[in-house]
């Protein structure tokens, strides 16, 4: 039950006009608070502190309602019956969407033939877990992991391979489609070409001219480079699997990037130049994307380079097409990097000039980087730029030793399931468009706003409703504070998913779950379940909340995407 708008509709019914609620930092105060009197006193020509009174006792008429209580010049607070509480935890959520909207999310965006880096991180967990939210609330969602698998990387990765290996046939103008060569690689392979090629190009002109006679005969479908080209993509996709599973992230509906939106290229160049939205500028060809009102810089949208090559634009707004005649999405969001702002805002501005797609239905929700210590982009110990597995793996190493000092011995799974958590927890603990520094002392810590800490709160409150047996279990009569406190903040939990969709805001899930487990921790503490002393009533009434908030908390770490042990 969503208690937050159960208790706001009544109240604004009961008065007549929408009243916001607000939830006091001292409960002691009420469970919620208004300040209706003060925002309406002016207009009914009343004292704030009069028209309070008013309001009150018409609030205490409402048959949920315990007390009621005026503060400073008319907040009003209200506190809730007990049963009433009680009698909410029974209630079956009403949060599902019922408008059956359609949302395709842009997120992972790996690259082909090349290994995942920490860039990888935030938009894998911050996508997923807005996913999950989504499909939470009933929302239709359409996962796309919008590889980067057509332009300059291609054309070196391919060439690379030719200077390696220039007996392969696949190099020659007369290789015929669907001709079997006997050449595998494998994925330390791959991962070393992009890097290597890049490398080399940058102190030899002829291999970069090369690379990129290399893409143009790719990118127009030279059936040996797109042979080749199949063999590197079924590694990567594995390695893009991987990946997938050991951050415990959904499979995505999609894993299709420039390539597949290449496709459609033809079809949206006729569109902009039926709108005559294409012009030459010193041999490229641009899209005027500024407007009068504009006040910072706005380049104009590349759909052609000087070359006459495709660029990353024109195959973006060719991938709002597909998505459009694919899905037919009510909304697309994008995840990635902040710094691409500027490229969304053109990227919606020309879908929008075109036609093809609304503006106000497209999204880009932009997260910051992750650092070290000195406030730099996060590295390894050896200098370089941090690959995905390498953050997990540092994670790792840290909880193995903090459990050796403990003295405890837990399995490699139990280890990665607490170093996942202690890295995804952490990740979403922050504002999406923040910067965060990783230290992966603080963030394995069993203490604290971690990761590990939730996972052992969770843990922890499945032990003793496994050890309670099948007792049957009933609805207390009676609230302790710490008994209260817990389910009012359970009854919180369909507000809080709203909450977090509504503003794009993971972290309200992140924040959330923390403050639960810390009530769950305070009330295994004040209201003692299994110990001898506890009478059968009093313990089958704790075992009630305890069961409620089992399922909330294993559902909020689910929204996470975080993996529960069995022991810790």
């Amino acid at each position: 039950m969503n208690l937050y708008k159960y208790v706001s509709d009544s109240v604004s019914e009961k008065l007549g006009f929408v009243a916001r609620l607000e939830v006091p930092r001292n409960r002691d105060f009420g469970d919620f608070s208004t300040n209706a009197a003060m925002v309406n006193a002016k207009t009914v020509g009343k004292n704030p502190r009069e028209l309070a009174i008013e309001l009150s006792a018409k609030i205490s008429e409402l048959d949920f309602v315990a007390d009621t209580s005026i503060a400073g010049p008319g907040f009003i607070n209200i506190k809730i019956k007990d049963e009433f509480l009680i009698k909410s935890l029974n209630h079956k959520s009403e949060i599902t969407n019922h408008k059956s909207e359609i949302i395709d999310l842009d997120y992972g965006a790996y690259n082909v033939a090349k290994s995942l880096h920490i860039g990888h991180l935030r938009t894998s967990i911050v996508g997923d877990t807005f996913n999950r939210i989504a499909r939470f609330l009933g929302y239709k969602t359409f996962s796309w992991n919008h590889i980067g698998d057509w332009g300059k990387p291609m054309g070196l990765v391919i060439a690379w391979i030719e200077r390696l290996h220039p007996e392969l046939p696949y190099f020659r103008d007369d290789f015929q489609s669907g001709t079997n060569v006997e050449y595998d690689i494998n994925t330390d392979e791959l991962n070393g070409y992009y890097p290597a090629a890049s490398a080399f190009a940058k102190e030899n002109p002829e291999f970069q001219a090369r690379a990129q006679e290399i893409k143009a005969k790719f990118q127009a479908g030279h059936p040996g480079y797109v042979a080749l080209y199949e063999k590197f993509l079924s590694v990567s996709l594995n390695m893009m699997q991987k990946t997938v599973q050991r951050l415990n992230i959904l499979p995505f509906d999609y894993d299709l990037g420039e390539r597949n939106a290449a496709k459609y290229l033809g079809d949206v160049e006729q569109i902009l130049r039926d709108k005559n939205m294409i012009y030459k500028d010193d041999g490229a060809q641009i899209i005027n994307v500024r407007r009068d009102d504009d006040n910072a810089p706005m380049p104009p949208y590349m759909w052609r380079d000087s070359r006459g090559a495709d660029t990353y634009d024109s195959t973006d707004l060719a991938a709002v097409y597909c998505r459009k005649i694919t899905d037919n999405p009510d909304r697309i969001i994008y995840f990635t990097d902040l710094r691409q702002s500027l490229h969304f805002q053109q990227l919606f501005r020309v879908s929008d000039m075109a036609g093809i797609y609304p503006y106000e239905k497209l999204e880009h929700i932009g997260y910051g980087t992750i650092n070290g210590s000195d406030g730099r982009p996060f590295k390894t110990r050896d200098g370089n730029a941090a690959g995905l597995d390498d953050i997990l793996n540092i994670a790792n190493d840290a909880v193995r030793a903090r459990v050796a000092e403990s003295g405890k011995d837990l399995d490699d799974e139990t280890i990665n399931a607490i170093g996942l958590a202690a890295v995804k927890f952490n990740d979403l603990l922050h504002d999406v468009r923040s910067d965060y520094v990783f230290d992966s002392a603080s963030i394995t810590s069993f203490e604290g706003r971690t990761g590990p800490y939730v996972l052992y709160t969770a843990v922890r409150l499945a032990k003793v409703l496994s050890r309670a047996g099948d007792i049957k279990i009933i609805a207390p009569t009676q609230l302790s504070e710490s008994e209260r406190n817990l389910i009012i903040a359970l009854l919180d939990f369909d507000n809080t998913v709203r909450s977090a969709f509504d503003n794009r805001a993971p972290d309200i899930i992140a924040n959330y779950t923390y403050d639960l487990c810390q009530l769950i921790n305070t009330f295994y503490h004040t209201s003692p379940i299994l110990r001898d002393d506890i009478d059968f009533d009093t313990r089958v009434g704790r075992l009630f909340i305890a069961r409620a908030a089992h399922t909330v908390l294993y559902t909020a770490i689910d929204l996470m995407g975080l993996i529960i042990p069995k022991e810790m």
